[in-house]
């Protein structure tokens, strides 16, 4: 039987820890007057009580290390458990919100989702904001920890490649996950400063560069105000743009180049194709926006290269009624959305990669079709895919596309308009943050969702933050078994 003391004690480290950082939003409230502090106090000291209960409890339980299984638990448990804390603050102080909408934000920030419940940002506490950006923040941070340290090692699910195509190569410079791990830190902390700095230099307030730099960097969304992004435009603009690209990236190639490496992030095929298809999707809709709207070019291409760029990242920030430019423009945004960044990033959805190994099964497919007698190895970017890789993949889009379509249907038969249940299911699973319909406010938010259509969605996030196989392999007895 599978021993989940490990898992329990490293849960509770990492609640004491987000107990601990509460102070940071008690802090800033306490600065401002703001009685709003104490729902941090009160959210920080249980949180550190419940965590460093747990933690003591089982302090003896990773003498042997973690075993594979336990990895997966503990992976599948942190986006549960460590929002259900995450979410006190929200309800103990401002905005009162209920167990639904509380849980919804706490994970809708941890999974990078950006999509809120929450409405007049602009007059909450600044402890409350500050709490969401943080809440993205560690997301961003943790996903890439998972994606690096976790799943590579295991050979399961869509994250395999990373065995044979950057896990290698990363290990041959640090072989030791301490090693990866405070590489990966230290390159998420250098970006998230300089797009802090950025901000600020081009104009925005001390707070407000602070909280969008850490949701840039962890391409997560979440602004301090109900227009997101729309009072920002102009430079602003292209400074996230930039910072968006970089966090899509993945971080493996970030820490060779901060290592003087360059050479492996320019070689790197899906770089490449991330940065190619940008361009493709910005060209279109461009094109079409000029051929059907009125409006100066400069001001079409800036408006639609920064939406087509914080949905194709997932970090969904939105300057422009995105909805607003027509039905074919809608649908391109939303296919750069099943796409997704690069593999290893803060990105979210389907990504990059897998789309390319998906292409060359297809290709080298048809090629078998008209030599079936030939034998061609599966490669990408001159590298051979192994054959697990390969199958794991298709399963990765065979589930992402089933659970698409059933967390579609499941919001439709809640009472959502077509267009609304449709956007709601792909906002969730691919971690976007936007929804579009009838149902969905002025501002972006989905409070006036029914309960259960936001609980639909939270499964959403949930399974798409993971990577759906990540959670599924769960749910088979075999894997308890051991």
């Amino acid at each position: 039987m599978l021993d989940p003391r490990p898992v329990i004690y490293l849960i509770g480290m990492l609640a004491l820890t987000l107990g601990a950082l509460m102070l940071l939003p008690m802090a800033m409230d306490l600065s401002r007057d703001d009685p709003n502090w104490r729902s941090f106090a009160l959210s920080g000291f249980a949180t550190a009580f419940v965590g460093g209960g747990l933690a003591g409890a089982t302090r003896n339980a990773l003498r042997d290390g973690l075993g594979r299984r336990q990895s997966f638990l503990l992976a599948s448990s942190l986006w549960l458990v460590l929002p259900a804390f995450a979410a006190l603050p929200f309800m103990l102080g401002a905005p009162g919100a209920s167990w639904t909408d509380a849980y919804f934000e706490a994970l809708s920030g941890m999974t990078t989702t950006g999509t809120t419940v929450f409405v007049g940002l602009d007059d909450m506490p600044r402890g409350v904001l500050l709490w969401r950006s943080i809440l993205q923040w560690l997301g961003g941070l943790g996903i890439v920890v998972v994606a690096l340290v976790f799943l590579p090692v295991l050979r399961v699910g869509g994250m395999q490649h990373f065995q044979s195509e950057g896990f290698d190569t990363l290990g041959k410079v640090m072989p030791r996950v301490y090693d990866i791990s405070l590489a990966l830190l230290q390159v998420y902390l250098a970006l998230t400063l300089a797009a802090i700095i950025a901000f600020m230099a081009f104009g925005m307030s001390g707070f407000d560069a602070l909280n969008h730099g850490l949701t840039t960097a962890a391409t997560g969304g979440f602004s301090t105000t109900d227009q997101s992004f729309a009072i920002y435009t102009g430079p602003l603009e292209y400074v996230a743009v930039v910072f968006m690209v970089l966090s899509g990236l993945p971080f493996i190639r970030l820490i060779q180049l901060m290592g003087g490496q360059p050479k492996a992030l320019l070689q790197d095929v899906q770089v490449r194709a991330f940065l190619r298809w940008i361009a493709y999707a910005v060209g279109v809709i461009v094109a079409y926006r000029l051929a059907t709207q009125d409006g100066s070019f400069h001001d079409i291409l800036r408006g639609t290269l920064f939406n087509v760029v914080t949905l194709f990242t997932g970090t969904g920030y939105g300057s422009e009624d995105v909805s607003a430019w027509g039905d074919f423009p809608l649908m391109v945004v939303m296919l750069v959305g099943f796409i997704g960044a690069c593999t290893a990033s803060t990105g979210c959805s389907i990504k990059v990669f897998r789309f390319l190994v998906l292409f060359e099964a297809i290709k080298l497919r048809m090629r078998q079709l008209g030599s079936p007698h030939q034998v061609v190895a599966l490669r990408l970017g001159g590298k051979r895919l192994e054959e697990d890789v390969v199958s794991s993949v298709i399963v990765m889009f065979t589930a992402f596309a089933a659970i698409f379509a059933a967390l579609t249907a499941a919001l439709a038969l809640t009472g959502l308009d077509t267009r609304t249940a449709l956007t709601a299911a792909w906002t969730a699973i691919c971690n976007i943050g936007p929804a579009f319909g009838p149902e969905v406010g002025p501002t972006g938010a989905v409070d006036q969702f029914p309960t259960i259509s936001k609980w639909l969605m939270i499964l959403g996030m949930y399974l798409g933050r993971l990577e759906v196989l990540a959670v599924l392999v769960l749910f088979f007895p075999r894997f308890w078994r051991g």
